[in-house]
């Protein structure tokens, strides 16, 4: 008997370091996904979207701490329920977020929550929760380890699991906090600024009965990296209902441009859904705009255009407006027709530089050279503004190209393709502009950085396929 124990014991722990492994692995891939955003979504990018977010949130910022200038809100095409931080000071928003809310204050109340996150520096603290967590990882590997060398290779597998099942819930209740503070702070920005707190509730009631159909039961949130609903409205109700801005309504005219905002979002992400959601029947600008971008997208530029000039008849002088109608004739084909209506868009809005960049395109898209030039002046200063738009550098390469200059055309192809996360072709663009452009020069340099930043992206995906 004892000799054939030993034997056990010996095939036992020829087992146990591939179960200590893989018991690991899974500790610290459930650790990565819960301390890390999911992967990187397409970014939506839109003029009156984006300065919607800035005006809405301008306040909050402030009372943050923060200069508006320098925080950014972007928005991801993504039919989750979510909004996160990722380090910095970017507030990523997703589609669905949007599309689920019934009005700005519930938006403002998220954006407030999320800034709360920011100010807190809760990104960069992340490491600490990491760090304890670890610890605990590590004692209950030495101790499973030093049970399975005494003899008891089940017990110390035992040790090992319960070990990290502790580490799992420091790291919850390290991330919940974060929680708990990120919502406190976020009611205090919308005090400071005057805004209700009843859109955060609200949204909080949504998430509710999200958990509700989710089958989450839960009576607390011990293993959960965020409270529960239920309790973050239990512990925010108070806060918010005793606030002197409990009852303010939202300012009517953000109100307005919040629903426009949504009904083109929900036009252009969900076109086969949004004509029932927005019925002919319904004859309100948010519904002529929701209509425009799903006829537009789903090839009725006739239908499209009505829904267009049906909005152009409320404000003819609507840079947005002005902006779709010019965009659904370039897009079906009668970029002259559209000139027009670009260039009174740029008029009428000349700190919008997406809508220079669509007017540069429809002016390349004549392909008559005597509108290269102011295409090509367009499409500089709108990249001067915001130089993260790919379709600026790409239309600006086309310009290069016709007219003889390669090397900048290759320069601006590695800038849009480097935006657009294709490494293998912004590497290869950015070295065939190294070759044509005087080395030292402004150009050269930024072709050099391209060329470096894509090589490393290409190094590390190389490495993972080897991982």
């Amino acid at each position: 008997m004892h000799g054939s124990g030993r034997e056990w014991d010996r095939a036992a722990m020829s087992r146990f370091p591939s179960r200590l492994t893989g018991l690991v692995m899974l500790f610290l891939t459930l650790l990565f996904a819960v301390a890390q955003p999911a992967a990187a979504q397409q970014v939506l990018r839109d003029s009156e979207t984006e300065l919607l977010f800035r005006d809405m949130s301008a306040p909050l910022v402030r009372a943050a701490g923060l200069r508006p200038e320098n925080v950014k809100i972007v928005l991801l095409r993504d039919d989750e329920i979510n909004a996160f931080v990722a380090g910095g000071q970017i507030v990523y928003i997703h589609s669905g977020l949007l599309q689920k809310a019934n009005n700005a204050n519930q938006v403002q109340g998220v954006i407030a929550h999320e800034l709360g996150h920011v100010a807190g520096g809760h990104i960069l603290r992340m490491n600490d929760g990491i760090k304890q967590a670890t610890a605990i990882t590590v004692l209950s590997l030495l101790l499973g380890l030093a049970a399975a060398a005494a003899g008891a290779p089940d017990a110390g597998m035992g040790l090992m699991m319960a070990g990290q099942r502790a580490a799992m819930g420091s790291f919850m209740a390290f991330t919940r906090a974060q929680e708990s503070s990120a919502d406190l702070a976020g009611a205090s920005y919308l005090s400071q600024s005057g805004v209700s707190g009843r859109g955060s509730l609200e949204f909080f009631k949504k998430l509710q009965n999200q958990e509700y159909r989710l089958a989450i039961y839960s009576k607390d949130s011990y293993d959960r990296t965020h409270p529960l609903s239920q309790e973050r409205i239990q512990a925010l109700s108070e806060v918010y209902q005793k606030d002197a801005a409990w009852n303010r309504p939202t300012d009517p005219a953000l109100e307005a441009r919040f629903q426009r905002v949504k009904a083109k979002l929900i036009g252009y992400v969900d076109s086969k859904n949004a004509v029932t959601l927005y019925p002919e029947s319904d004859q309100s600008v948010p519904a002529h705009y929701a209509r425009a971008y799903a006829y537009h997208l789903g090839a009725y530029p006739d239908k499209a255009l009505s829904e267009a000039n049906a909005l152009l008849a409320t404000a003819p002088e609507d840079p947005f407006f002005l902006e779709l109608k010019g965009q659904i004739l370039l897009e079906s084909g009668r970029p002259r027709d559209a000139l027009p209506l670009l260039r009174q868009a740029v008029a009428n809005a000349p700190d919008q530089p997406m809508i220079a960049v669509s007017l540069g395109h429809a002016l390349v898209a004549t392909e008559d050279p005597k509108n290269l030039a102011e295409a090509k002046n367009v499409l500089r200063a709108a990249v001067g503004r915001d130089n993260e738009n790919p379709m600026a550098w790409l239309q600006l390469g086309m310009i290069y190209d016709r007219e003889g200059d390669r090397p900048r055309a290759a320069l601006a192809m590695a800038e849009s393709r480097n935006l657009e996360g294709e490494s293998k072709l912004a590497l290869a663009s950015a070295r065939t502009a190294m070759a044509g452009i005087p080395s030292g020069t402004p150009d050269y340099l930024r072709a050099q950085d391209i060329a470096m930043v894509s090589q490393a992206a290409l190094d590390k995906d190389k490495k993972k396929k080897k991982d």
